[in-house]
Parts: structure tokens; sequence; C-alpha cells
């Protein structure tokens, strides 16, 4: 499954992280389910510390516990998906309009060093993972520069699913699509349009939620 033993302790911790990247990169699926006792065996570590991992991405939202049946990757109803980028959307428009208005010196270099790193991966047609990996970044830093605790610990609490629900269609079909997606968002906090950014940034993740929500729903029809 492309696991690797964990080495140092605190072993449940690393079993934890490991897992959770495991999900969110996509070697678990949603609806996958994920036994204790093969866990343990990828990660060299006992069916405990497992379980003790296991019960702590449960409070991230991306493993579930069902009775008789076990652990298994959270799926996502149509209802979530819409729960998902709804919250997703109204968050990143929020940050993005506040970080137009506490952006600085040092913050305008970061937006632009985070974002040239996403577009240059796109159009270098890097792998899939890793302009995931850099899309990720771009949403977060933009949710740090509003400079917002409360804001921070919000985004905090979907980000999980939010990465996971995105992560599980995640699709390149054009690296130009990445850069039309973001950019104009970019360039809005940039040149100080609040109003406008906001705007831009819950209407990407609308569409976005609304796109695979679709997608979700004609393979729904044909299943």
């Amino acid at each position: 499954m492309g696991l690797q033993a964990l080495q140092r302790q605190p072993a449940e911790q690393m079993a934890a992280e490991a897992l959770k990247e495991a999900i969110l990169s996509g070697v678990f699926k949603p609806g996958d389910r994920l036994t204790e006792v093969e866990l343990a065996n990828q990660f060299g570590v006992s069916r405990g510390t497992v379980r003790l991992a296991l019960h702590q991405i449960s409070s991230d939202g991306l493993v579930d516990l069902k009775p008789y049946t076990g652990w298994s990757v959270i799926a996502f109803s149509p209802r979530d998906m819409w729960e998902i980028y709804t919250v997703r959307g109204g968050l990143e428009a929020t940050a993005a309009r506040l970080a137009t208005q506490q952006l600085d010196k040092d913050g305008a270099a970061k937006l632009e060093q985070v974002a040239n790193d996403l577009f240059d991966s796109a159009r270098q047609e890097m792998n899939v993972d890793e302009i995931k990996r850099r899309d990720f970044a771009l949403h977060r830093c933009i949710v740090g520069l509003a400079k917002n605790s409360r804001l921070e610990n919000y985004y905090r609490m979907v980000e999980q699913q939010v990465r996971l629900f995105i992560s599980a269609t995640y699709t390149v079909d054009h690296p130009r699509i990445i850069v039309e997606h973001h950019q104009p968002i970019v360039e809005a906090i940039l040149r100080r349009k609040p109003r406008v950014a906001a705007r831009l940034s819950e209407l990407h993740c609308v569409n976005e939620g609304e796109r695979i929500l679709r997608e979700a729903v004609e393979v729904g029809d044909e299943s």
C-alpha cells in the first residue's frame, strides 16, 4: 500500500500522522475498510497503537467506526459534499477579505511565492500529488494571512474533510485551469480589493464543489 514502518516514538502519534497522510494522498479511498491487523503490520507497530491512532484521526472526521463492521475511511454523501463546500466557501471568502485588509509587505511576498510555486508546478506539469499539495498550501496561506485565530481554528476543523473531499476527485485536466482558477484570487488580494477577493474565493469553492457533486451523483446513477 506504499506505507512505511514507523521507527520512532511516540508511535501512536506517528501512526496517526502517517495514516492521515495515506488517506489524504489517496492511498486509502473514501469507503475503504481499515483493519487494525493489516495497518499494524504495515507500520510495524502493535494493534493497540493503531487503534489509538484511528481514534485520534476520527476526531478530524477522516475515519468512522461502525458496530460489527469496523473502521473505514469516511465516505461522503451528496449532503456531506454540499455542507463541506458551502462551509469552505464561506470561510475562504472571509479569509480572502481579511487577508486583503491585513496584508503587509511580508505577507504579500509570502503569498506571491506560494502562488508562484503552484503555478510553476502546473505549467511544468508535475505529478498530481505535488500540484495538489501546493494547491492546498495556497489556500492555507490565504487563511493564515487573515490573521484571525478564530477563523483559523474554524477552518482547521473542516480542513481535513475538505482535503479528503478534494483529494478523492482531484484531477488536472489542463495546467491552464489551475492558473485560471487561482490567479484572479491572488491578484485581488495583492491589489487590496477585499470584496473582489471574497467573491472570487467563494465562487471558486462553490463551483468546484458543485462540479464534484455533479460527478459523484452521475457515478452513483450509473452504478
